[in-house]
């Protein structure tokens, strides 16, 4: 009884949630980007898994950095509301959608790279691809392309996400889980946004978005393979509770960090948790100005 309730208010819930950004055409399809800011320099934020309507998830991040900074969230397809596409989820594809993104939406590089969580990979996937339209990376807890990883996410488990959406589970713990990653009135968001993001809580799970779970260690994989150009800058921003997918100590990653990307980075440490885009909004801003400030006050050029 209770899913068949579920199943017929789900088919109307997304009714009346207009796209707070643009609808751009990529490959044939819509993809959904939001802009906040007029800076000179431009920061992309590129969602991680588990991020069903990112560019409300980082609204209030969005608004921070805005005040110094063009500030762009990439909605994927499968996510919030961009289309769904039966393209393969590779660093590949991700990296051409999201360049056809910006240039549909206006905005020309070079790009800061703000990638959290799994989105890492398609940033340091883009940075080598294109290094010439890559002015630095700000890694927000990304996955760890320098750590040994296990097999791809068996089918099974995307199967039992999928079951779970439809008996309406999601809906359920959406208050309990909202909670525990920080999407709460004191962390900066309305209730308009923490309203839209439990609506789409219970509409994450599709085709898309399991090919993307499917794809997801393999995708680690190619990138690990790669070498990453020195010469641009990269800022890693990690939680005193990192992800619990990752086996590495903070002293570990640390040094592992710098095995990756050379001198010309940084690794800070701020109090929070893997979603620390959500509560940490003002660490992030005062840690991306600093690090941007220092690297203008070494630079040959400087006085």
């Amino acid at each position: 009884m209770f899913t068949a309730v579920n199943q017929i208010i789900s088919l109307n819930e997304l009714n009346g949630i207009l796209p707070t950004g643009e609808l751009v055409e990529v490959n044939g399809k819509m993809m959904h980007v939001r802009s906040m800011g007029d800076g000179e320099q431009i920061i992309v934020i590129l969602p991680g898994l588990g991020t069903p309507l990112p560019t409300e998830s980082f609204a209030p991040l969005m608004r921070e950095l805005s005040v110094e900074y063009t500030v762009v969230a990439v909605e994927y397809f499968g996510l919030g509301h961009s289309d769904r596409t039966d393209a393969p989820r590779t660093n590949a594809a991700f990296t051409e959608e999201i360049r056809s993104a910006l240039a549909g939406a206006g905005f020309a590089p070079p790009f800061i790279l703000m990638p959290h969580s799994a989105s890492g990979s398609y940033a340091e996937y883009f940075a080598v691809r294109h290094p010439e339209e890559i002015a630095a990376l700000v890694l927000l807890d990304t996955i760890h392309t320098h750590e040994v990883l296990e097999p791809n996410v068996p089918g099974f488990v995307t199967h039992l996400s999928g079951f779970s959406q439809f008996v309406g589970s999601p809906g359920l713990l959406s208050p309990v889980l909202m909670r525990a990653e920080g999407i709460v009135p004191e962390n900066g968001f309305t209730p308009e946004e923490i309203q839209n993001i439990r609506r789409f809580m219970n509409h994450y799970v599709n085709s898309t978005t399991m090919n993307h779970v499917r794809m997801y260690i393999t995708n680690i994989r190619e990138v690990t393979e790669l070498d990453f150009p020195q010469d641009i800058p990269v800022l890693s921003i990690r939680p005193t509770r990192p992800n619990p997918g990752s086996a590495m100590t903070i002293a570990e990653n640390n040094i592992a960090h710098m095995e990756r990307f050379g001198e010309n980075s940084q690794m800070i440490i701020i109090e929070g948790n893997h979603s620390i885009h959500m509560g940490n909004h003002v660490e992030v801003r005062e840690a991306v100005n600093a690090f941007f400030r220092t690297r203008a006050s070494n630079s040959p050029n400087n006085g």
